[in-house]
């Protein structure tokens, strides 16, 4: 008999009847004894020092195989703050690598203590609720949870150029690592326009095997004649598996101006899988600092997040970098410097047409980004995503908005954008690759009054961004409709691309820093509820060269320019 047939035999219980009766051989352990395992000091900041549980504490522990809060002092009450036993909980967990189970039906509460408790386990948050209060906070960048490796990054020596698509980097690795390299002498991504800034350093992030190859899905994309810094991070070969937990944030009330709260789970290792997590947030009022995401995924590869509901938060205004107003938000999720985040079958608490709440989430110096079976307000890659993927998913008002390179899939998707895509013109609208859009919806404006555009953005083609702005070189549409029967009076049909730059009319228009623009669209079964065809652009001339193919349409979903 097979371990699934005596699992469903009754013979053996599931995983989380383990658990269970792991818990209750402890707790009889040590009401036989009369022991208890220590919590440690309320100034361990870092969840790994303090006293270490010994003797019949210790043997218990590893005998019941499970760690949970309450042997460290937990007390789950709602009122109390378990920061510290949480965090400890953990660090005893860490050095004996036993997993971690929260207690059914518990409510932790975290104040604003300088605490984290870092994750190297399995952990189980089951059906308990975290209350993370945020109203007093010591250290805004503290996070409240830290999934790390217990591998160490290092600096790997002898690599002192690296160029785009370069196959192996010439130094061998203990094994899989995660490659961060950077320039500061070259700046990227400066941005233009409310927010404007001085760009970042030139950075890339990719993954080599032991023998130095760099993994063909995440190539090298850009030239590195020199590396002011180079960190490889071991990549884990195990998965770790964090689940559950219902968490609620009570927002802060700071000052609406960019001073980033970081109260959160960041995940700092690879191969790690978030499985059924809540996240609420309840008290913004008038005025609030923004948060990093309250899932923060960085520095890391293979992360997957699945049935999992997160919460967009509210708007606010400041000042921004140009010394006017702007909106400013947060995102629930983030991730930066990562490779193979998915989402699976995720989603919002609040609604993702609703204009109150800025968007779910965003990335930065990410390769390989999936949505698939999600419903979130926004999919947003700010400095640069290579490779993205939205499949089976729902799209709200802020749609979805990139910038990047390679191939961005859109298939089996509903979205309700202003635009079906739209490039960020403050990172100088580009996208150096193709985009392939497959049976899809598209609702512009979240079907309010407005004309449809299939691609948006904005190039002055006076700015420097720090690199060539491109247009997708290729653009396939298998399977579009486009719901725009709540159309303007003046409604000329759905147009493939927004009008890019007003000033670009005639010849005679020079750009300082040339746009390269789009080759080919290819349309196949693209319909509009107005009854009208497709053009190419409002701005007839910026798009003159575009060549439109339609295949298996006959000829009647595309009006060309006269």
């Amino acid at each position: 008999m097979n371990s699934a047939a005596l699992i469903n035999s009754g013979m053996i219980p599931p995983r989380a009847d383990w658990f269970r009766l792991k818990s209750h051989l402890l707790s009889l352990f040590l009401l036989a004894t009369g022991a208890q395992a220590q919590p440690a000091p309320a100034n361990d900041n870092n969840g790994k020092a303090g006293p270490r549980a010994t003797g019949a504490p210790a043997v218990a522990l590893k005998t019941a195989g499970v760690v949970s809060y309450g042997d460290f002092g937990a007390k789950g009450d709602g009122k109390t703050d378990d920061i510290n036993a949480i965090a400890e909980a953990h660090a005893y967990a860490n050095r004996h690598g036993l997993p971690v189970k929260a207690g059914d039906g518990a409510t932790y509460y975290i104040g604003g203590a300088n605490r984290t408790a870092v994750i190297q386990t399995d952990t189980d948050f089951g059906s308990a609720r975290f209350v993370i209060d945020d109203t007093q906070v010591q250290n805004r960048s503290a996070n409240i949870f830290q999934v790390t490796s217990t591998l160490k990054p290092f600096t790997p020596r002898g690599i002192a150029s690296l160029k785009r698509n370069q196959r192996n980097i010439g130094v061998t690795l203990p094994g899989d690592c995660l490659i961060i390299v950077s320039n500061s002498n070259i700046k990227r991504y400066i941005r233009y326009g409310l927010n404007r800034n001085n760009g970042s350093n030139q950075t890339d992030v990719f993954i080599a095997g032991k023998d130095g190859n760099v993994d063909i899905n995440t190539p090298i994309i850009w030239d590195f004649d020199q590396i002011t810094d180079i960190t490889a991070r071991p990549m884990d070969q195990t998965v770790l598996t964090i689940t559950g937990g219902h968490f609620t944030t009570i927002a802060n009330a700071g000052k609406s101006q960019y001073t980033y709260y970081a109260r959160n789970i960041a995940i700092r290792r690879s191969n790690v899988v978030v499985d059924r997590l809540r996240h609420h947030i309840t008290g913004e009022g008038d005025q609030g600092a923004p948060y990093h995401g309250f899932l923060d995924i960085g520095s890391c590869a293979n992360v997957t997040v699945r049935n999992t509901v997160l919460t967009g938060h509210k708007t606010y205004r400041t000042i921004g970098a140009a010394g006017k107003p702007v909106s400013m938000g947060s995102y629930d999720i983030s991730a930066a410097r990562a490779l193979h985040v998915s989402f699976i079958n995720c989603s919002q608490t609040n609604d993702i047409n609703d204009r109150k709440y800025w968007g779910i989430f965003g990335s930065n110096y990410c390769k390989n980004l999936l949505y698939d079976g999600c419903s979130f307000s926004r999919f947003d890659a700010h400095q640069g995503v290579a490779n993205a993927t939205i499949r089976n998913s729902t799209l709200g008002h802020m749609g979805i908005n990139a910038i990047g390179c390679g191939t961005l899939t859109v298939e089996n998707s509903t979205v309700r954008g202003r635009c079906f895509i739209n490039l960020r013109a403050d990172y100088g609208s580009t996208w150096e690759g193709r985009f392939v859009i497959r049976n899809c919806v598209f609702a512009p404006s979240v079907g309010a009054r407005a004309a449809a555009c299939i691609i948006g953005g904005s190039y002055s083609g006076r700015h420097d961004f720090g690199y060539t702005c491109h247009m997708p070189e290729r653009i396939i549409i298998d399977g579009l409709r486009i719901d725009d029967g709540n159309h303007p009076d003046d409604y000329a049909g759905p147009a493939i691309f927004e009008d890019f730059n007003k000033e670009n009319t005639s010849d005679a228009f020079v750009e300082k820093y040339p746009c390269v623009l789009t080759k080919e669209v290819v349309l196949k079964n693209v319909t509009a509820a107005s009854g009208k065809k497709l053009r190419i652009s409002d701005n007839t001339n910026m798009f003159k060269n575009v060549r439109v193919t339609e295949v298996g349409g006959a000829g009647n979903q595309f009006q060309p320019a006269p």
